[in-house]
């Protein structure tokens, strides 16, 4: 199992962070524009993990160098069932420095989304008090 589904399921924060470059771009499946930086990407995915319930990782996809991982989950959110996708792309020093998810259906990113827009005001206190801002 891989380090990082290997964090998230166990619910690890700080082993989760440990594996974000300091530069990582991270882009929301309900947000236009990529937030950047560890500490924002950080408080984001803590958010994610208070949101999210019975998240569980289905299926884990990798390439054969091992720089390029997708990994497929089931959760809820809001009464809702989702399905997504993290797609994360690892450097040369085995830290994610490009960190995407896709959701669906459309009801349940709405319920998402509505769900993180709830959580905004701590993740953006969470990434100013570790150095980042959330834009």
């Amino acid at each position: 199992m891989h380090p990082f589904r290997a964090a998230v399921e166990k619910r690890d924060e700080a082993a989760v962070e440990a594996l974000l470059a300091e530069d990582v771009v991270f882009t929301s499946p309900v947000v236009f524009a990529p937030y950047t930086g560890r500490a924002v990407t950080a408080a984001i995915l803590r958010g994610a993990l208070r949101v999210f319930e019975d998240f569980t990782y289905v299926r884990e996809i990798a390439d054969v160098g091992g720089r390029d991982h997708a990994f497929v989950f089931t959760a809820t959110v809001g009464g809702k069932r989702i399905q997504g996708c993290d797609f994360l792309h690892f450097d040369e020093d085995g830290l994610i420095d490009d960190f995407t998810v896709m959701v669906r259906p459309l009801s349940a990113a709405q319920a998402l989304a509505a769900a993180m827009g709830a959580e905004f005001e701590r993740i953006a206190r969470e990434a100013a008090a570790d150095g980042g801002a959330a834009q």
